[in-house]
């Protein structure tokens, strides 16, 4: 064969073989949420799968996987095939789901592809509206002083309450009576009905019933005040340095995406939180959406690693295990 003719038959290969390529994405994308409908991570999911269907030309569907505190949905999006058509919804839960549970079948961060971090909700401390201090500072004198009789509630364990509450023992160095319930909701039910002392939630349970003065409201868990609770102040102002939490949520993909799909899944990601539709339906539920370095890959990727590795001394410390 003449050099001419094996170029020839070379390109003609390398042509059948880009267009036997199949284009991503080739069918509709699932995208696991590992909580039930209905709740505030399964609204944010279905508001971003309606709109990141548009950029990415493929119908994007939403399928509760629950079980575990999220943990069953995440195992099965670790599982999944890795081209780019099953994703899942991240959550601060995953960073802590490491250490809770001593048996996972998969890691938060090593079996799967960062794709970008989507939104962060505010947390806010809450109390009775009854309870004797007034502000975050006498709060904290309070606990520290009568931290034997002071009760505070969760959502369960490796619940976002659960995890703001270890973080604030820790940071008062004061271990309160803890109370778990199934759901941040009943643990509010018993706040507004003065049978529980402190509650931390996300803004999007706890602010209506701060306007309503049915819960005193001492203080929000970000490193700067927010917008919607513009005169309570943040922990770390009331003098618990450096505190901050959020409730975080994330994309990720299955570990060995190509890199190709896992940008383009971002490129998706980003076009939608862009869309002032969806900027507006993310204020509704309270939550702040991410731009920035973490809306990449590799910011996620290291946000994702530092959450882990910032959660797990804390848990560890607690000794409060799921399993």
């Amino acid at each position: 064969m003449s050099v001419i003719h094996w170029i020839a038959a070379a390109a003609l290969g390398l042509g059948m073989t880009a267009a036997g390529a199949q284009p991503f994405p080739a069918k509709p994308v699932t995208f696991i949420v590992p909580f039930a409908a209905g709740g505030p991570s399964d609204a944010l999911a279905r508001v971003l799968a309606q709109a990141m269907a548009q950029p990415l030309g493929q119908q994007v569907v939403v399928e509760n996987v629950t079980g575990a505190g999220g943990t069953v949905g995440a195992a099965r999006g670790a599982q999944a095939r890795a081209d780019g058509h099953t994703i899942l919804l991240s959550h601060i839960g995953q960073a802590s789901s490491v250490t809770l549970y001593r048996k996972l079948p998969y890691h938060p961060v090593e079996s799967f592809e960062a794709v970008a971090m989507i939104a962060e909700v505010p947390m806010v401390l809450v109390g009775r509206k009854d309870l004797e201090p007034k502000d975050a500072a006498e709060l904290i004198r309070f606990v520290r002083t009568n931290k034997d009789r002071v009760t505070y509630g969760n959502g369960g364990v490796g619940s976002a309450s659960h995890l703001c509450g270890l973080l604030l023992m820790t940071a008062l160095k004061a271990d309160m009576t803890t109370v778990s319930y199934r759901g941040s909701g009943p643990a509010m039910q018993d706040v507004l009905g003065g049978r529980l002392d402190l509650l931390c939630d996300q803004t999007t349970t706890t602010v209506s019933h701060i306007r309503a003065a049915a819960v005193r409201g001492y203080a929000v868990t970000m490193s700067e005040r927010i917008a919607s609770l513009p005169e309570a102040p943040t922990l770390h102002e009331a003098g618990l340095r450096d505190f901050s939490l959020a409730v975080w949520y994330g994309l990720v993909a299955p570990r060995g995406t190509p890199e190709p799909v896992v940008q383009q899944l971002a490129s998706a990601l980003r076009a939608a939180i862009a869309d002032p539709g969806v900027s507006k339906r993310l204020s509704d539920f309270g939550a702040q959406p991410i731009s920035g370095e973490r809306a990449t890959p590799a910011g996620a990727a290291r946000f994702f690693r530092a959450e882990v590795d910032r959660l797990a001394p804390i848990i560890k410390a607690a000794g409060v295990y799921a399993d």
